[in-house]
Parts: structure tokens; sequence; C-alpha cells
């Protein structure tokens, strides 16, 4: 990076500000055609809303009532392509939804489920069933009252994970990536773009790109407004969400979907093996996106909404850990924050013999790689350009390349080549690295191989894998981000690895802009 001061200035095709889903969607994809990509993040990939989701890849069972059809019949396709690229952070899951009589009759639920079932094909999941509770595995931890049921599939996904993998892929590809430098100025001269990017540091870079993406979020709007002279006539409306973690409820795999009084629907989701997540909330937001936090109000829903259900009822008093997100949802008419559309929209802005510019409007994790594939096409559109075009349907994540596409083949490989490996360990290194795990162990035959045990579980070889592959510069990226070790940790242990990092100091990627 250039000392305090400096400039430098260089072309590239595309410049995308924002390091969340969707921006690092459309780098990988701009990059996998051929593109110069240069990627900046103000903070650290997936920093803010794409790692405050429910983490699930679905198609929006709930928005069929409110007559989504479109928006779920996409969702669903991409559901399935998502599936296939990534299978050691995405796998189906069945939800079971206990009927309560009073919400929805079973003959609404019935119809809305054979919707899902069909609405688009399913190669990888089952199709939806009705269950007796009472003899049903997933009935034991709920109220005796609740004695029948439906199950149906959709999946899961480790967010921030997919994130960090999805920017890896695109760094692979040729892009450049660059976190913590915050784009703080676009001006249109001589056709191009020219963008002035400071760092954490102070160092200044101007860099010049034929077109600009704004993907930042939950920022779309400001960053309009003061880094550019472009205007919209779209808008978003900042819905958070709020999810809380407590002690594991139950013990079997299964999730769970919940309908409240209010007409809006929670989730209880296995999570992290020893722990439950419980969600969420629609609330109107206007405060700085990066503040976000659950209130008290939120924290006391959550708790009441599987206390209704559940044999056991969930108090303050079992809350482990909180977080919330602000979504970026697309304005429309809708009085209830929960109504609001989960689609997107992208908005073009040319002048005439101008760069242009691309802000990505809403969407949602499911359809990112979708809503990736249509941004790019409309920029190449933009640009005149042809060349290489969709790809990313087909294409695997980093580490996506199981085995026979199966995580539990490719767990027991792993076992035979590295048996010196904890079995915690060993799963814990399959499911977030997939089959990159082996660049990691690189030629590693010990635990005293992987060096230095920094915090409980916690290698000096994953930490400076995860620092100079995956961009990880602190202690929330690596335990909260990259992984969700805060979880397991005891307190003291950030600030312990804050202190490792701060005097070992391991490069990030090299990046050349």
């Amino acid at each position: 990076m250039p000392p305090r001061g400096a400039e430098q200035e260089q072309t590239h095709d595309l410049l995308v500000v924002g390091g969340g889903v969707n921006g690092c969607g459309i780098a990988r994809d701009a990059a996998g055609r051929g593109w110069s990509v240069l990627l900046v993040e103000q903070d650290d990939l997936a920093a803010h809303t794409s790692s405050a989701s429910t983490k699930l890849v679905h198609g929006g069972l709930r928005y069929l009532e409110q007559l989504h059809f479109g928006l779920v019949r996409k969702a669903l396709k991409e559901r399935e392509i998502l599936l296939a690229s990534a299978p050691h952070i995405m796998w189906p899951l069945r939800f079971v939804m206990p009927h309560d009589s009073h919400l929805r009759p079973a003959w609404m639920i019935r119809a809305g489920l054979y919707l899902y079932d069909h609405l688009a094909a399913r190669e990888r999941l089952p199709a939806s069933a009705a269950l007796d509770l009472a003899t049903h595995v997933a009935g034991a931890p709920l109220a005796p009252r609740y004695r029948r049921g439906f199950v149906y599939s959709d999946g899961w996904v480790d967010d921030a994970r997919l994130v960090a993998l999805t920017a890896l892929d695109a760094a692979e590809r040729g892009a450049s990536i660059l976190t913590r430098t915050r784009c703080e100025r676009l001006e249109r001269r001589e056709g191009l773009w020219h963008a002035r990017l400071l760092d954490g540091s102070g160092g200044l870079r101007v860099v010049r790109a034929r077109a600009a993406v704004n993907a930042t979020g939950p920022w779309v709007a400001r960053f309009l407004k003061e880094a550019t002279h472009v205007h919209s006539a779209r808008h978003v409306r900042l819905v958070k969400g709020s999810h809380i973690v407590v002690r594991r409820l139950y013990e079997h795999r299964f999730a769970y979907l919940f309908q409240n009084p209010d007409r809006r629907i929670g989730f209880a989701l296995p999570y992290e093996r020893e722990f439950t997540l419980l969600g969420t909330t629609d609330v109107e937001y206007r405060g700085e996106p990066q503040a976000a936090a659950a209130e008290s109000a939120e924290i006391d829903y959550l708790c009441a909404m599987p206390s209704r259900y559940f044999q056991r009822a969930v108090t303050r008093a079992d809350v482990v850990w909180s977080y919330s997100g602000v979504r970026p949802l697309l304005e429309d008419e809708s009085a209830d924050a929960s109504a609001v559309t989960r689609d997107y929209a992208l908005d073009l802005e040319t002048e005439a013999n101008g760069a242009p510019l691309l802000s990505v409007f809403g969407g949602k994790i499911t359809t990112y790689r979708k809503l990736a594939e249509d941004a790019v096409d409309r920029l190449a559109r933009a640009l005149g350009r042809g060349g290489r075009r969709h790809w990313t349907a087909g294409a695997m994540l980093p580490g996506g390349d199981l085995p026979q596409g199966s995580f539990a083949v490719f767990l027991r490989a792993l076992e035979h080549r590295h048996p010196w490996l904890p079995p915690s360990l060993r799963r814990r290194y399959a499911r977030a690295y997939g089959t990159r795990a082996e660049t990691m162990l690189h030629e590693a035959r010990s635990l005293a191989d992987l060096g230095a045990e920094v915090l409980p579980g916690l290698y000096e070889r994953e930490i400076e894998y995860l620092c100079r592959h995956e961009w990880a510069q602190s202690a929330d990226d690596i335990l909260w981000r990259r992984s969700k070790l805060g979880l397991h940790l005891p307190r003291g242990s950030a600030a312990a690895l804050d202190a490792w990092l701060a005097q070992r100091r391991v490069p990030s990627p090299g990046v050349t802009v």
C-alpha cells in the first residue's frame, strides 16, 4: 500500500464497492468472464448484513402467502444450484412445522407446501409430508398439545464463509480484493470512473475503472449521495433482523418453523452442534447499520416464540449470544416490515459515452449468484463486451469438490489421510475448508506440525492460512466470521488472539491494483 498522500492510477474493467455476498458474487462472475476486477470493502468481508442472516438457503415458504410466486420460483432454482456448489458449507435441512389450527388451517399449509415442492425442479431435497408428532422424533421436545405437523426441505449455509469463499474464487480468477479500504469518491472523467480509495492506515490511491458497482447493502443510497453525483429513483427500506443463540434445546437434527400469533414465522435451528439458533425479527431501522444490536423487546419476542411450542420455556437467562443485521430491502408499499419484498433490483445509470454505474437494491443470500449473473450481463451490454458468458451455475466454490459430492465420504477420506487429527477438529476443518483443508494441512503429520495452539482448538497453521488466503486480520474476523469459535471459547480469547496477531503480523493475500 502506498504511503499516506501517495496516488497511483491503474485501469480496471470493473470496480466493485462492497464486500458482502452480492459484491463478492459480482466480482467472482466478472473475473470468471475474463474481466479485470477490483473489489474494495471498508471493513472485513461479510462484516455486516451478510454474516447476520438466519443461515438458510431457501425459497421463502412464507412469501407464497404474500403471492410472490416469481421470487419463490427463482429462489428455489438457486437453492439447487447453491447446494451443489459447496456441500461443505451448505447442506439440506428438514423443517418441522407443528400445526396450530388457530393460526392457519391445515389445507392452506398443505397447499403451500405442494406449491413449494413443485414451483421448481427438486433433485437433492425430499418432498414435504404430514407428520404424527406423537411418534416422530421431532415431536419429543414439543408441548403435548401439538400432535400433528408437517415436514419440508430447505438448506443451511454458513453465510460468512460463503462470502469468503466467493471472494477467494474471485481472487483465484484474477480479481484484486482490498479489505479495510474505503471508496471515498467516484468521479467520471474522460469516460472512466476515477475512485479515491483510503485504507485503514491512511494510505490514499486513485484507481480507474470502465464500470463500477455499488453493492454497499444498507449504505447503497448513502454511497450514491455522498460518494457520487448519481441519483436513483429507487430506495431501500432498512429492516433489522435479530437472532439469539441458546444452549441446545433438543438432540435431533431437524429444524422447526413456528407460526406466531402476529402471523409472522420463526425458526429454531440446530447450530454449532451445541446450540440452537432462534430467529428472526423484522423491525424498521433508522440507525447506523454497523451499530445494529438486538433490543430487549426483540430478545423477549425471540424467547416467547419457541416457548409457545417447546415443553421447556426459553428465558433471557438462556441466551448466550445475539446478533443483528440490517437488511437493505427493496422499498415497496408494504405497511408491515416482514412483508417487504426480498427480491432485488439493479439500477444501471450511464451518461452519454460515460462509464456505467450499477447499484444493487435489495436481494437475499439464496439469489446472490443469479443477481451477480444478471448484474454482469447488464454491465456487459452497457460496455459492449462479448466473450465468455454464464459459467457460475455449474462451478464449485473453493473446497466444494468433495468426492462423490458427499461430505461423509470426504470426512472418511480425511480421517484416512490424517488419523492424528482429533475427530472434532477433523470435522471442523472438513466443514470449514472442504478439500482446501489439504492446502492448510500441507505436509502436516502431527498436531505439533500445526504450530502453537494459540487458543483451544485453534492452531497457528489455521490462523496463518486465514490471514494469508482469506483476508482475516483480527480476532473477530477469525472467531466470528471465518468460524464461530467465539461461541465455544472462554472470555478473553479475542483479546489474546488480537495480541498474537499484532505480534506476528501475518500478511494478507498479495494484490496488484
